[in-house]
């Protein structure tokens, strides 16, 4: 009967975690609504470049080729963060976590492939 009160209290625990997790920006977002001065104009809803008046559309258009290689820095950026872990506990894991490894870094050089053979990273 005692296993039985130690898991609920890990249900807890948990729902005390997400419950707080989800009130914490809504009150925080809530306060800041409410004690920020709030008075429009005209002036300040231009957009500001510098003191001077706007002469053109604010936004820019990048490239393509810059989120490409945004993308791919993030997937190898991944790959390390999954590998420490690894590395760390490698004498725990044993010989079947090496294989998924191998497997995971193949998988990922074939990926590099495909974006090489594609010229994805050939800038022109």
């Amino acid at each position: 009967m005692e296993s039985l009160n130690i898991y609920q209290n890990s249900y807890l625990f948990v729902i005390v975690f997400l419950f707080v997790a989800l009130m914490l920006p809504i009150v925080a977002l809530s306060v800041g609504r409410l004690l920020r001065p709030n008075q429009p104009t005209e002036q300040k809803m231009l957009t500001y470049e510098s003191g001077m008046e706007p002469f053109q559309d604010a936004r820019v258009q990048f490239h393509v080729r810059y989120y490409l290689f945004a993308l791919l820095f993030v997937i190898f950026d991944v790959e390390t963060v999954f590998l420490y872990p690894w590395a760390v506990a490698y004498e725990k894991l044993g010989v079947f976590a090496l294989i998924e490894m191998l497997i995971f870094i193949v998988m990922l050089f074939l990926g590099l492939v495909y974006a090489w053979k594609k010229k994805v990273l050939k800038w022109r």
